[in-house]
């Protein structure tokens, strides 16, 4: 490897000399470019992956464990691309709506809960949640488990720990995961998900199956891509943080030219401004909600406006419920929390 660093090194000068006598192509100085901001990256990969070992061995992590998983561990450039494009950063609302709550993904839910209604409708009763909820949710995750993810996990969650936009949450999440491995809790040989680390029917985290996964059906193995584990574990997590079943998640609301800037929350990771729903009735030009009760706490959100070039600033709005930021703490995007719950209300509308 040192050799070959070398004759790179070698290659170089060869190459700036001959930029400098002009004799070589633009086309060829940008190749030569990549060449060599991915040859950095590896190499500070290494670097990062050597200090890390570090770290996770004095947070009690066994060496043969940190050695064994870290050891093959890669840098992926693709993670980082699609960390910087996400859907939910350039899809208007109700394009990104569309997209995952068409008739194909309704048809798949139903089929599925066809199948597997009596396992399905237990866990409603024993968790006190919507099956229709765990439906979407795992509808909009993994389309039903048909997109659980290639990726290596480990890998995934390294590149985002050595990348530094969101380093010390990635970092974080890949402690966790090297401990549950330690305490035999996860499989090594089966971490393959989503290129953000996520795993099994509803991509939970590695601190999400710290926290919330369960073996329901008690044969000693957590196993997050078959359906009781799966949805026992989803149920647990969404009763665990706060969902209170049979209430709204949001209606779609047209608004007044007059209401306060404050009161239009435009970003997931803080709703603020809220209110009872009585108190924003005289911003309402028209509510989508046949009944509603006036008193419960709500928000408004116009998820496209700090997104979608040119958006209008009270178009598209809704009135957000208790229900609904559950969803955000589930993944912290308006958009999502959308898709579930018009996805959970056409599942209700079906069984």
């Amino acid at each position: 490897k040192i050799q070959q660093y070398n004759n790179f090194l070698e290659c170089k000068k060869i190459l700036e000399y001959k930029l400098k006598m002009k004799k070589i192509s633009i086309f060829s100085l940008i190749i030569f470019a990549v060449l060599v901001s991915r040859l950095d990256a590896n190499e500070e990969f290494k670097l990062w992956v050597n200090n890390f070992k570090i770290t996770a061995i004095k947070k009690g992590i066994s060496k043969k464990t940190v050695n064994e998983i870290m050891n093959e561990a890669r840098f992926l450039p693709k993670v980082i691309e699609y960390d910087r494009y996400q859907p939910e950063f350039y899809e208007d609302t109700y394009t990104y709506i569309k997209k995952r709550t068409g008739n194909e993904k309704l048809k798949k839910g139903l089929t599925l809960y066809k199948k597997e209604k009596e396992i399905i409708n237990k866990i409603e009763i024993n968790f006190s949640v919507e099956k229709e909820l765990l439906l979407a949710l795992m509808g909009i995750e993994t389309n039903f488990g048909k997109y659980l993810g290639k990726m290596d996990i480990v890998s995934s969650l390294s590149t985002l720990s050595f990348d530094k936009r969101r380093s010390v949450f990635f970092t974080n999440e890949l402690l966790t995961l090297l401990s549950l491995i330690d305490n035999k809790l996860v499989d090594k040989n089966i971490l393959y998900g989503s290129w953000a680390g996520a795993f099994g029917n509803f991509q939970f985290m590695p601190s999400t199956i710290k926290s919330y996964a369960i073996d329901y059906n008690n044969n000693s193995d957590v196993e997050l891509k078959k359906i009781e584990d799966s949805f026992a574990s989803a149920a647990n997590y969404i009763t665990k943080i706060g969902w209170k079943k049979n209430e709204p998640c949001f209606y779609k609301v047209e608004l007044k030219e007059g209401i306060p800037p404050k009161y239009l929350n435009s970003s997931a990771r803080k709703i603020s401004n809220k209110r009872k729903v009585k108190f924003f009735k005289k911003y309402f030009k028209s509510i989508e909600a046949k009944q509603i009760n006036e008193n419960m706490i709500s928000a408004i959100i116009i998820p496209d406006k700090d997104i979608i070039p040119g958006s209008k600033n009270l178009k598209p709005a809704f009135i957000i419920f208790s229900n609904y930021e559950k969803i955000l703490k589930w993944n912290r995007s308006l958009r999502f929390a959308l898709a579930v719950c018009t996805l959970k209300d056409q599942f209700k509308n079906e069984i």
